[in-house]
């Protein structure tokens, strides 16, 4: 067993080492006194009763035979009282050396330099090469997800973990790590934060000010990125230096409160990227439930292309012959005065006025609430704390007490009228059961949830659930758009806008012949050639050499576009 110098001078660093180590010595004087008057009355039974004489060194070392139960039988007692004696010396050997010092030595000395060994595993600087890296203050569900974005795009990232322990386990699932304390300027100095790309800032609301007050002073410059958990606590952020203020939960509202609202008149548009706007809406209620893409015509009406439709929780390519199914929620891509025609048409389709059952009044639950009324959609919100629910009286149509758990609850809140239900409580075994209890109690409700963890996705869709959006996935997207410089598209669970160079061996093909979506399941939005924009697309447009393609799909889609086309 070694001990390297750099894990036995950090043991001794700390106070509790030197006093463990005091200790030892304790029990090792304690021990030697034991085996000093062992020896002594070792030499007088031999004299006094033996009659043999024998040196001071043999009387040690019969002691030592003895304690240790090693037994030579070379120097022995015959007579009982010697042998009495004898047999004292071998149990309390048995009790001081074979039990009570190796765990002395194991409690006061290995224990601590194996956990010094596992704290040095972490480091406390990165690379004097690392350039154009991201740092994440802390590893929660949001890190983990934006680290699974950030590894297909080659950018390193870091994680600052200030207990060493908890750093050396995280080493050890494969993470850059380093470990620090969040409101020392060294920290921020090893971590080389003038060369770093971002910072994000995710941990209370009052660590972040620290965080960002501390980066400040090593860095003026750097992009910082800094979630709230209150939105009072936004401007303090900013004040503090922070260049971009994310109040996720909020924004996970709202954007909850898009998918719930689609079918009321008008389809919601979900961001916008090179002047393409790209917005959803429901097929429930309107002439293009129960028909192909083809016959929708929507290209011939309204100039929009139809790129792809949501069916329980999953973005499906829309091909011609692709059946709309009432439950269904189209994705269309155009210019906004093709949104206004698309607008226009749905206008004239009737749809229910019946209120939307909103079950749970959090941060995230009022969000929803809040934003469903700006669109003018009626809200009967459930929630079993009273002090929460009071929050939302006088935004909410009605507020209702009580445990969604409660069939009679959930009835009086009106469940049995509500075209859709949102469940944003923050426990997702909780949502994952109302899914499935509102499911069974109304077969043709819309379901749309949120979850915490990217984990219990599959789970909540089996439930039942027609659309589901994640804390963490909105939190990495939203991360992701400020590195790449573009705005927050976020269509759902996995799915993303991105946009590659066409592969040189689909040059000269036409869209059809590429065979892109039937491949890969990828959906082609628009194509940028010749200095212009393309979203009406059909299959007999030709890709010239040097376009652009702009897709949607999940990152195993994008990364099946790459191993199929290169």
């Amino acid at each position: 067993m070694a001990f390297p110098r750099s894990e036995l001078a950090y043991m001794f660093r700390e106070g509790e080492m030197r006093r463990n180590i005091l200790a030892l010595l304790r029990y090792a004087v304690f021990l030697a006194m034991v085996i000093v008057i062992y020896a002594a009355i070792f030499q007088l039974i031999m004299v006094q009763v033996e009659g043999e004489s024998h040196s001071w060194i043999t009387g040690v070392y019969w002691t030592l035979v003895t304690m240790t139960t090693l037994g030579f039988g070379d120097v022995v007692f015959t007579s009982d009282i010697g042998r009495l004696f004898s047999s004292f010396v071998l149990v309390s050997g048995v009790v001081l050396l074979l039990v009570v010092l190796p765990f002395t030595f194991i409690r006061f000395f290995y224990a601590p330099w194996l956990e010094a060994k596992v704290r040095l595993r972490a480091p406390r600087r990165v690379p004097s090469s690392v350039r154009g890296h991201v740092i994440i203050s802390r590893h929660d569900e949001i890190a983990y997800a934006l680290v699974e974005r950030l590894r297909p795009e080659g950018i390193p990232c870091y994680v600052v973990e200030p207990d060493p322990a908890a750093a050396a386990h995280l080493v050890g699932q494969g993470l850059s790590v380093v470990t620090g304390e969040l409101d020392s300027r060294t920290t921020y100095e090893g971590l080389q934060v003038p060369a770093a790309r971002l910072l994000l800032a995710n941990r209370e609301d009052t660590t972040n000010t620290n965080i960002t007050l501390t980066v400040r002073e090593v860095s003026p410059v750097l992009p910082i990125v800094g979630i709230v958990e209150h939105e009072d606590s936004t401007d303090i952020l900013e004040l503090s230096g922070c260049t971009h203020v994310l109040p996720l939960k909020v924004r996970l509202g709202e954007y909850l409160a898009n998918r719930v609202s689609q079918g009321l008149g008008e389809a919601d548009v979900i961001g916008t990227v090179e002047g393409l706007q790209i917005a959803e809406f429901s097929a429930r209620n309107t002439p293009l439930a129960g028909v192909s893409v083809r016959d929708t015509k929507l290209r011939e009406r309204t100039g929009l292309n139809v790129v792809g439709f949501w069916h329980r929780g999953r973005l499906m390519p829309a091909f011609p012959d692709t059946l709309i199914a009432s439950e269904s929620i189209l994705v269309v891509v155009g210019a906004p005065e093709q949104l206004t025609a698309l607008d226009s048409l749905l206008e004239t389709t009737p749809h229910s006025e019946a209120p939307i059952l909103v079950i749970g009044a959090g941060t995230v639950g009022g969000a929803a609430t809040r934003a469903l009324k700006r669109k003018g959609v009626p809200v009967h919100v459930l929630e079993r704390d009273r002090p929460a629910l009071e929050r939302l009286r006088g935004v909410a149509d009605q507020v209702f007490v009580g445990d969604a758990n409660d069939r009679h609850a959930l009835r009086r809140a009106g469940l049995e009228e509500a075209p859709s239900v949102l469940l944003t409580t923050n426990d997702d075994a909780v949502n994952v059961y109302l899914a499935v209890y509102c499911r069974r109690l109304k077969p043709d409700l819309r379901i749309v949830s949120r979850i915490t963890h990217d984990r219990n996705l599959e789970a909540i869709h089996r439930a039942g659930a027609d659309f589901v959006l994640s804390y963490s996935s909105l939190g990495a997207e939203a991360v992701m758009s400020i590195i790449e410089g573009h705005e927050l598209v976020l269509l759902g669970e996995g799915v993303d806008l991105f946009s590659v160079p066409l592969p040189s061996s689909l040059a000269n093909k036409t869209l059809a012949e590429t065979g892109i979506s039937s491949r890969t399941g990828l959906s082609v939005v628009a194509v940028q050639q010749n200095g212009r924009m393309v979203t009406s697309l059909r299959a007999s447009m030709q890709m010239e050499p040097g376009a652009q393609l702009f897709m949607l799909g999940s990152v195993a889609q994008r990364q099946a576009f790459i191993e199929a086309f290169g």
